[in-house]
């Protein structure tokens, strides 16, 4: 009977995954590192396959721990920093760093080699920006991609894919590029209230008009408790699951965070609560 979950949550140095029973109770835990690389002052890099492969380890160990088949799994959550991933036309990495070097593909969160293009971005005053509190913070993605634009035009003008590295999990886990509306419209400027969710104005505003291609952005978002697909076998393989297991939508961790708090939220304890 497949009753369990399992949870990986990314955060700045380390893979954490964590299996739970269907009373939302931790059955064990495991953790992995992750390096970082900051080559220049407010410059953070990370390698997504070294993210992916951490995660994978997390899950295998927690895993053996639980003591648990992976026959008993029903379904995985991811949840991460909100980090930019770049990957190019053919899925493979792609890179964001002055250093040129094409595994260091992800600008981490509290990256702020992109506070000038935040401050234009906010200057501007368009609509969008209210529903980012009237202003962009540098560890939003929109400023970090106008960055990468015009500092690392060689990587733009290769692009296939930018996620949000929630996104790049799931995309790694299922092998679609389906996005979380919770990734989207918290972090890249995206109205889910609005149809079409992207401001093609404001997209223009920011020189960013090539962006939906450039990005492999969909029109559409998924919603938090709608599955983005399962396990494909490659990552079934990789984590020590089964391609039975669903995926659910990525989240930004301090979404999941908030979301585990919520009264009434079926797994009372929460797996974020887990790690406190």
């Amino acid at each position: 009977m497949r009753e369990h979950l399992v949870a990986v949550d990314i955060g700045t140095t380390s893979a954490r995954a964590g299996i739970f029973d269907p009373a939302g109770r931790l059955l064990a835990k495991a953790k992995h590192p992750i390096r970082m690389f900051q080559p220049k002052p407010n410059h953070a890099e990370h390698s997504s396959e070294d993210i992916w492969a951490a995660a994978c380890r997390a899950v295998k160990d927690a895993m053996a721990e639980a003591g648990i088949a992976a026959e008993s799994v029903a379904a995985i959550g991811f949840d991460a920093t909100c980090s930019l991933v770049a990957r190019d036309l053919n899925g493979k990495p792609l890179s964001v760093s002055t250093t040129g070097d094409d595994s260091r593909d992800t600008i981490v969160w509290l990256d702020h080699r992109a506070i000038r293009e935040a401050e234009a971005l906010s200057a501007t005053g368009h609509a969008v920006i209210d529903y980012s509190g009237g202003s962009l913070s540098p560890e939003m993605e929109m400023p970090k991609l106008k960055w990468l634009k015009k500092h690392r035009p060689e990587s733009w003008a290769r692009a296939g894919y930018f996620f949000d590295l929630a996104d790049f999990l799931t995309w790694k886990a299922t092998g679609s590029a389906a996005r979380s509306r919770c990734t989207l419209t918290a972090k890249w400027n995206y109205l889910a209230h609005k149809t079409p969710g992207w401001s093609a104005d404001y997209l223009a505003l920011a020189g960013l008009d090539d962006l939906i291609e450039r990005a492999g952005l969909p029109q559409e978002t998924v919603e938090v408790g709608r599955p983005i697909g399962n396990l494909s076998a490659e990552a079934s393989e990789a984590l020590g699951l089964d391609t039975d297991v669903i995926v659910a939508p990525g989240l930004i961790d301090a979404y999941a965070g908030a979301t585990a708090r919520l009264p009434g939220f079926p797994a009372r304890s929460g797996w974020k609560r887990a790690w406190r």
